[in-house]
């Protein structure tokens, strides 16, 4: 896009360069990120597609703008926006209690004491609602925070483990068989709530989860290239994953490693364990097409998949009590570390920007997933930007706040 393009849409051509500089200076040039791919999208169009780097560092492979990502976490809004369409139908409720399409989840206690096989629980306050899966405040956890013996069942089982052999179902019953981390709706917690989600789709629409994404999501907004594997006529596509440090730490320095080869990747082939919280591979072009709906009230190319007033819904604070992730987070990890920030179904959201000391506006709403992947929606500066990389874990890098404060501070107009 010529600069004059850029400054129509209300940005400056010279800071959005700076932008793709600036990665390129810091994370491609220094080998810390392999490929980078950044859009923003501004006012009806694309401001910045910038795609720097290699989709493969072994095999020399450029990134290209059709590269395909593991999304990991950015899974959870997709997933999210299947079970706010059920809802829309009226074929389930956010207060309907879990155990309603769980039977087996009714007796489920809070961990009280004691280690797996010998766990004392007490009773819950209330029961868990549906709501609870989408806000993370079920008392639900995830094995690889380390923070707890109920986390350390979910280990030994395997529980929402992406490399396990199980299926959905079998998670479902093992997570019967173990305690909550604290009473539904008292904390909230990073967890494989959301793997839940997926499975109630199944039960509530009668077809299998990742049918429901393909053929209600998938093939109407035309995201192509989206799926829970890559199949071998894309392969050539596919990037490879690196990691540095260990997962959920904060890390200064060796060099990355390969973590995932795409040759030779579990990805290459359908996968047992169909996972709503972070299975999905996709592309820049087919998230920025999911997040345009977003955008746009649920809206996009005359495909409708929400309602507005569901997605103001989603998009608003649910921590209860209206506070912010710090004060109720008990979560050693998570895609949202920040002050100001509260939760919504499916998407942190910002509440107040000056809190954050980040640029942004209150109401904008975003994710991000494992491999440093990330995006934002901002409808109030009518800008979305998805940033697309592969690198474990998250938490190795400040990219995300930097492409915040770079992308704000290229406005040149503010507002729609």
């Amino acid at each position: 896009m010529s600069m004059a393009g850029r400054h129509e849409l209300g940005m400056s051509g010279e800071r959005l360069e700076r932008i793709e500089r600036f990665v390129d200076d810091n994370y491609i040039a220094t080998g810390k990120l392999a490929g980078t791919l950044i859009q923003v999208w501004r006012r009806g169009d694309l401001a910045l597609n910038s795609v720097l780097g290699l989709a493969d560092r072994e095999r020399q492979v450029p990134l290209a703008e059709d590269s395909i990502f593991r999304i990991y976490s950015m899974t959870k809004p997709i997933t999210s926006v299947a079970l706010m369409m059920l809802v829309e139908q009226c074929k389930i409720a956010l207060d309907d209690p879990v155990s309603k399409y769980i039977p087996a989840w009714e007796k489920l206690g809070v961990h009280a004491g004691g280690f797996m096989e010998s766990f004392q629980t007490r009773p819950v306050a209330r029961p868990m609602l549906v709501v609870d899966l989408l806000r993370h405040t079920s008392g639900l956890t995830y094995g690889f925070q380390q923070n707890s013996n109920v986390d350390a069942a979910y280990r030994k089982l395997k529980i929402g483990d992406l490399a396990t052999e199980g299926t959905l179902d079998e998670m479902i019953d093992k997570l019967a068989t173990l305690p909550l981390e604290f009473s539904p709706g008292e904390a909230w917690n990073y967890s494989v709530a959301t793997d839940v989600l997926g499975y109630i789709v199944g039960k509530v629409s009668g077809m299998p989860f990742e049918v429901f994404l393909k053929e209600r999501i998938f093939k109407p907004l035309g995201m192509v290239d989206t799926d829970f594997y890559v199949p071998e006529e894309k392969v050539a596509r596919f990037c490879a994953c690196y990691a540095i440090g260990a997962l959920g730490s904060k890390v200064s320095a060796p060099a990355p490693v390969l973590q995932d080869d795409p040759r030779s990747s579990p990805y290459l082939k359908p996968p047992s364990f169909i996972s709503g919280g972070g299975g999905l591979v996709s592309t820049a072009a087919d998230y920025m097409r999911f997040s345009r709906m977003l955008l746009q009230g649920g809206e996009l190319d005359g495909v409708r998949l929400l309602g507005p007033k569901t997605l103001a819904l989603m998009t608003a604070n649910h921590l209860p009590g209206g506070v912010d992730l710090p004060r109720l987070s008990r979560s050693m990890f998570s895609e949202a570390t920040y002050e100001g920030v509260g939760f919504g179904l499916g998407f942190a959201t910002t509440l107040t920007p000056s809190t954050t000391l980040i640029p942004g506006s209150a109401g904008d709403f975003f994710w991000g997933g494992a491999a440093s992947t990330f995006f934002w929606v901002d409808p109030l500066e009518d800008l979305i930007v998805v940033f697309l990389t592969q690198m474990l874990p998250s938490s190795a890098y400040p990219v995300r706040r930097q492409l915040r404060t770079l992308v704000y501070s290229a406005i040149t107009e503010t507002g729609r």
